[in-house]
């Protein structure tokens, strides 16, 4: 039997945002004057042909795109005809799965209620918006541009909007923070009845301003308790958790994040976007990573030659059981055992190893129909993960 491609996606990266957060370590970076929306969307649909062109048996031209999403920066700063023009031109080179899902990330401050009425017209149907906190001293510490007030104010015009997919970015564990304080956030995010809830622990990473002068963050048992507790709120109120920091009402996963931790395919264009890439080749199933240009002038200069790529990466038969364990034991539920075959086209059996190991220390689930890691194994996800590292 002929290997199978996966779903396909696709990123799209904006890279601009008001002014650079001092703990984000992400391509983005602070909007000086106007910004070039014709020039990027152009740049952007000449970087789709280019991938699709350098990859010909990946068949991307014929893969439905299942899904979109809309990453930055603050791509809420980018108007709704601009994505208009970037839509169709994308559907000019793309098949787009009938029910696809499209999210636009959105910080509050960025948007007012005819913004978000304008992108649900042109067909964006989630949003995933950057609260972060409610409270305005801790958007302060952070570098957010926006209040605590301004945050229920983005989230109630999106309602009036008539948007119904909405997820909320909540971070805990900021500078100085307590236990009633980053349960306060939770409560108040869970009283607004968001569809989905990306929470998770601020972490310090290099290159940011936060790695340089490093905030007083909360001890490691205040974490713990925010962590239990805050966990058991969101079960309470009717979210189940999905993935290591997802949590979601029922059926209303983020499909294009599923699709990632799934191993699924999606092409990424913007500047400083990455790809994951399927092909069959000689009957065989190959994957390679792709990533583009970071600094968005470089990127738009790249117009001129068409080589917004700056690596491709080959991934190994050795390193593949890696890439995909990394991603498929984010998920609390795990994956069925036969997708690991499908995706990465080795044999089950290779990792049998591994999985008895794992299982020994009550890592991964019993039995071999699914690789699941235990509550224990997800608390320790990195141990479980490293087990698949090639020799």
């Amino acid at each position: 039997m002929s290997p199978q491609l996966p779903p396909l996606s696709l990123y799209i990266h904006m890279p601009w945002c008001v002014r650079k957060c001092p703990y984000c370590d992400f391509n983005s970076h602070a909007a000086n004057g106007d910004l070039p929306e014709a020039e990027y969307i152009d740049a952007l649909l000449l970087d789709l042909s280019a991938d699709i062109n350098a990859f010909p048996q990946a068949h991307l031209a014929n893969r439905p795109i299942q899904s979109i999403f809309i990453g930055g920066g603050t791509p809420s700063l980018i108007s709704a005809a601009a994505y208009a023009r970037l839509f169709a031109g994308l559907k000019q080179q793309l098949r787009w799965a009938d029910d696809i899902e499209i999210t636009l990330e959105a910080n509050p401050g960025t948007v007012e209620q005819g913004l978000f009425a304008a992108y649900r017209e042109v067909g964006i149907n989630r949003l995933s918006i950057g609260v972060q906190s409610f409270q305005t001293e801790q958007l302060q510490a952070l570098g957010r541009v926006h209040s605590g007030q301004e945050a229920l104010t983005a989230i109630a015009s999106a309602r009036a909007a008539g948007f119904d997919n909405v997820n909320l970015d909540l971070m805990h564990g900021l500078p100085q923070q307590s236990v009633a304080q980053a349960l306060a956030d939770l409560q108040q995010a869970i009283a607004l009845k968001p569809t989905h809830l990306s929470w998770y622990q601020l972490t310090i990473e290099p290159n940011t301003v936060f790695y340089r002068q490093q905030p007083i963050l909360p001890d490691e048992d205040v974490l713990a308790d925010i962590q239990e507790q805050g966990h058991q709120m969101l079960l309470q109120a009717g979210f189940a958790q999905y993935e290591v920091s997802a949590y979601a009402q029922s059926n209303r996963q983020a499909r294009h994040n599923l699709n990632y931790w799934r191993f699924g395919d999606y092409l990424g264009i913007g500047a400083g976007a990455h790809g994951k890439i399927s092909a069959v080749v000689n009957d065989q199933l190959q994957v390679w990573r792709r990533q583009k240009t970071r600094a968005p002038k470089d990127y738009l200069a790249a117009v001129n030659d068409q080589q917004f790529a700056t690596a491709d990466q080959h991934i190994t038969d050795q390193a593949m059981p890696f890439e995909f364990m990394l991603n498929a034991l984010r998920l609390v539920d795990g994956v069925e055992a036969e997708l690991m075959p499908q995706r990465t086209g080795l044999p089950m059996d290779g990792l049998a190893r591994q999985r008895q190991q794992l299982q020994a220390q009550g890592l991964l689930m019993p039995g071999d129909a699914r690789w699941q890691t235990t509550p224990l194994g997800l608390q320790f996800l990195n141990r479980v993960v490293d087990a698949f590292l090639p020799d």
